[in-house]
């Protein structure tokens, strides 16, 4: 069994798919491009996909992940553009690479989203950032289906900053970009309780909700304060390996000893 884990975005109006939407839209895909899916047993068998860490439903994102199991070798990038080619546009698989490691999931640890808030001006966005910083907690309100849940959304809060637009705007008025890094805690902190939170500490408050896109996922750099690709380690445990003869990497403890027949 092969698997395969691959990077897929949300753009456009396809950011308000829900994630059984494009779990529908992914299987029809799979049939389209003939991919050799591994399937479950049981009654009811369904293909063998693990999605990890999925955007809420509607914020865009650069960076979705999930894996899936084939029962024959394929090449990744082939499969890549074949599944690709299958999905409507916006719902676009961008990386696909052989799993080489084990806990994909484990290294989605945390996100780097952007949010863009038309009608605020930057010196605005700015003296909000610079409270919400400052302060030790911020605590805000969810409402889940267990009812209105209270945590604190600066804990998880690694980075935050606000930047100009890029100038593709003109004469639409003020806006202002916030670049965020949040940690993945339990529970989760979303953008929208970040924007609760500069609402409690500066009452800033978008006249239109926010346009919010997740741009990275993957293991936060400490050190550093960055978030790392989470298929690097496959990529170059897949570029170590020696190919077999269908063009696909194998590790080199596959590989038959010397001598043997």
């Amino acid at each position: 069994m092969q698997r395969i884990r691959l990077r897929y975005t949300k753009r456009g109006r396809l950011r308000f798919t829900s994630h059984r939407d494009f779990q529908r839209a992914f299987e029809r895909a799979l049939r389209r491009a003939e991919v050799p899916m591994a399937y479950s047993a049981g009654f009811t068998p369904h293909p063998k996909a693990s999605y990890a860490n999925a955007a809420p439903t509607g914020t865009g994102s650069e960076a979705e992940y999930l894996e899936i199991a084939l029962t024959e070798p394929r090449d990744p990038e082939k499969l890549r553009i074949l599944l690709d080619e299958s999905l409507p546009a916006g719902l676009d698989v961008t990386d696909a690479v052989e799993a080489r490691t084990s806990g994909l999931a484990d290294r989605l640890t945390a996100s780097v989203w952007e949010l863009r808030l038309d009608g605020v001006t930057v010196e605005d966005a700015e003296k909000a950032v610079e409270s919400f910083l400052a302060a030790g907690t911020v605590e805000v309100q969810r409402r889940t289906k267990n009812g209105m849940r209270t945590f604190d959304a600066r804990g998880a809060v690694a980075g935050l900053r606000a930047d100009s637009p890029q100038p593709d705007r003109p004469g639409q008025g003020p806006c202002a970009i916030l670049r965020l890094v949040v940690r993945h805690v339990t529970p989760a902190v979303r953008p929208d309780d970040v924007l609760s939170g500069l609402r409690a500490v500066a009452d800033l408050a978008p006249p239109v909700p926010a346009a919010v896109t997740r741009l990275a996922q993957g293991l936060f750099d400490e050190e550093s304060g960055t978030v790392t690709d989470p298929l690097a380690p496959d990529r170059e445990a897949v570029t170590a390996a020696p190919a077999d003869r269908s063009g696909v990497a194998v590790p080199a403890a596959a590989k038959a000893p010397e001598g043997s027949a």
